[in-house]
């Protein structure tokens, strides 16, 4: 073990990320497994590997004994004092072992198991690392596009990574080079290493870019209590403001609107209402159902989470939304069943 093997370690440390003390763990138990393919009569070795100092050392520990019954693990004395020359029977001596003595089917499993040592290290690094980005936007290049399947190749860091056609927004169009975001929904170990499973269209995206755009949310005076997503489309987020003094609101569109435009501009131009966030359902559906102007919200079934909406004849439309879109989000975002109605029908009905 010369100083080159201590260097080449410190640069699969630096390439690869895996520590030192890691390899020489993975590295210690392979040539112990070594040693006994190799049909050493031995039991029990010492593997010491130093790379402050460089030293290696490989030992045997044996028991002194009289007469010798089983040669791996007892030495006689007269052989003991060869190695220690403090040996007596009963006491323990270590015989050293030259790096030479190594044979032929021992080195080749201990590089066996060394490599095998260093691809486990690499997986469980990358794991790690994988694991420490869940639920976080990273930032990823489009390496290439499977015509066939729809999904695209990303390169994140060194790794590649699969964004399915399923997750993609249909509305986006990418080509090779392209610098993208996606949202790491998990992490998942398999028989190539682990995988990240990442999303443009999880409503975890939208809320991780406004933690990452809006100060107040990344300090925690302002709170996002519910997000709905139709991908590509619209997003309506719910926020709310622990300090009275702060308007969630306006934190989170930003002076002219600044804030809330990166994100939109991030999302290929996906509209987000963002809404005040309330503990009193009625109005808290009100704000739900923003750019819609609301009249009244009646409760029908506190239980059921259902209730009745009446808005301004011409504000029935927007309310409801293109192909009740907008009903649909305010109702996904607040939890609660929506009934809408004009007003014209109200007065009618006298309720």
């Amino acid at each position: 073990m010369n100083t080159e093997f201590f260097e080449a370690l410190t640069l699969l440390e630096k390439e690869k990320g895996i520590p030192v003390h890691y390899l020489l763990e993975k590295i210690k138990n392979a040539i112990v497994i070594a040693i006994r393919r190799d049909g050493e009569e031995c039991e029990d070795s010492i593997v010491e590997i130093d790379p402050e100092t460089g030293r290696f050392y490989v030992a045997f520990r044996k028991t002194v004994v009289d007469d010798v019954e089983n040669p791996a693990t007892e030495i006689i004395l007269e052989q003991a004092l060869k190695y220690d020359k403090r040996a007596e029977v009963g006491g323990i001596v270590e015989i050293p072992m030259e790096t030479k003595k190594f044979g032929r089917i021992a080195a080749q499993a201990a590089k066996h198991v060394i490599r095998q040592g260093i691809r486990e290290g690499e997986r469980e690094h990358l794991m790690a690392e994988y694991q420490s980005r869940t639920q976080d936007v990273v930032s990823a290049t489009v390496l290439r596009i499977d015509e066939r399947k729809g999904n695209l190749v990303l390169e994140i860091g060194k790794n590649e990574a699969i964004l399915p056609k399923s997750e993609r927004v249909p509305t986006e169009e990418h080509r090779d080079g392209d610098r993208i975001r996606v949202y790491v929904v998990d992490v998942v170990s398999g028989e190539k290493g682990p995988r990240l499973m990442i999303s443009r269209t999880h409503p975890g995206l939208v809320k991780r870019l406004f933690e990452l755009s809006v100060p107040e949310i990344a300090d925690g005076t302002v709170e996002i209590k519910a997000i709905a997503r139709e991908a590509g489309s619209r997003t309506k987020i719910a926020v709310f403001s622990k300090d009275e003094n702060v308007d969630a609101q306006g934190a989170c569109i930003g002076a002219k609107g600044s804030r809330v435009g990166d994100i939109v501009d991030e999302l290929a131009g996906e509209k987000i209402d963002v809404v005040k966030y309330s503990e009193d359902p009625a109005r808290f559906v009100a704000e739900a159902l923003s750019p819609a102007q609301v009249l009244d919200v009646e409760v029908e079934d506190m239980a059921a989470k259902a209730c009745r909406v009446t808005v301004p004849d011409s504000q029935l439309s927007l309310a409801i939304g293109n192909k009740g879109q907008n009903a649909r989000l305010a109702a996904r975002l607040t939890g609660w069943k929506i009934d809408i109605r004009p007003q014209s029908e109200a007065e009618l009905t006298g309720s």
